[in-house]
């Protein structure tokens, strides 16, 4: 069995489920998952977890996403995006570019949503799109979500709808369209997300990433290289490299006692053997012995 990662460059048009499905034929392997879904009509890094690494994709799935994305202005759509139908039309001719600089800061730090009808969130267990699909529209919670950074690549501001495509870091959860929307409700004019690519999620770059097409071609050859190894999924828990008795107890799922006092209780760790093979994820734990011990949360023997 093939344990690691892969990092994909999901096509726009596929869904993240069609992903894995595709995966899983051209590898002949049935235990790949994805670490979040990444919208049908949207391109980017879609990390993909094979054998074991299936267990690490929570990690995955709860660290910072990065877009690039453009809004335009002067367009509202039901849907938020350019898949909808617009709702508003509204005259750009007194915005102005300075205008949008200014209201960044507002739309950076912790902010709430409200999830748009067209998405895969859930109400009494139907999904939202599937309810916006009959027409039916439901009150939904504003949700809580952070958004780290937003930084202006490029701006088309001679245009009769003009658009300013930009940079955004953000928590798990967060949606681009909405922000688009939203950006566009404060500025009076209204706005859609007409552009998005994931850049990167996770440890996950878009530089890195590979098409189906590449992948195919190399799993053609018998060619694995492009599985990561599963360390490279969890790059951001510090490291504990053990000794041959260490690794032997933390594969039976036990403790053992740290070097040091620099470890924190709030954080996890990797346990690496002498080869770098990752062995375990767990926690530092200070007994009332005022030594650190680490406690093994997921071992992978």
């Amino acid at each position: 069995m093939t344990d690691g990662f892969i990092n994909l460059l999901k096509p726009p048009g596929m869904t993240s489920h069609d992903a894995v499905s595709l995966m899983r034929k051209i590898l002949n392997i049935k235990k790949i998952g994805h670490t979040g879904t990444l919208d049908p009509g949207v391109a980017g890094v879609l990390p993909l977890c094979v054998g074991k690494a299936t267990r690490l994709a929570e990690y995955v799935t709860n660290r910072p996403k990065s877009y690039r994305a453009e809004i335009t202005f002067g367009l509202s759509t039901d849907s938020q995006d350019a898949y909808g139908h617009v709702e508003r039309e509204s005259a750009c001719t007194d915005l102005r570019f300075e205008q949008f600089l200014d209201l960044i800061p507002s739309f950076v730090g912790e902010i709430r949503q409200i999830p748009p009808m067209v998405s895969a969130g859930r109400i009494g267990g139907t999904r939202l799109y599937q309810l916006a699909r009959e027409g039916i529209e439901v009150e939904r919670r504003p949700k809580l979500i952070f958004i780290y950074k937003i930084a202006v690549f490029q701006s088309h501001w001679h245009l009769p709808n003009p658009s300013v495509i930009f940079d955004v870091v953000c928590s798990k959860g967060t949606y681009i369209r909405t922000l688009c929307h939203d950006m566009g409700e404060k500025l009076g004019v209204g706005a859609y997300l007409s552009f998005l690519i994931r850049t990167q999620s996770g440890p996950f770059k878009i530089e890195d990433s590979l098409t189906i097409e590449e992948i195919t071609r190399l799993a053609g050859k018998n060619n694995l290289s492009f599985v990561r190894p599963m360390q490279e999924g969890i790059l951001f828990f510090p490291p504990i490299t053990v000794s041959d008795d260490q690794a032997n107890a933390v594969l039976h799922g036990n403790s053992f006692i740290l070097p040091g006092s620099e470890f924190r209780e709030d954080r996890l760790y990797r346990v690496e053997n002498q080869e770098n093979r990752l062995l375990a994820v767990g926690h530092a734990i200070h007994t009332t012995e005022g030594v650190f011990i680490f406690k093994p949360e997921k071992v992978f023997g």
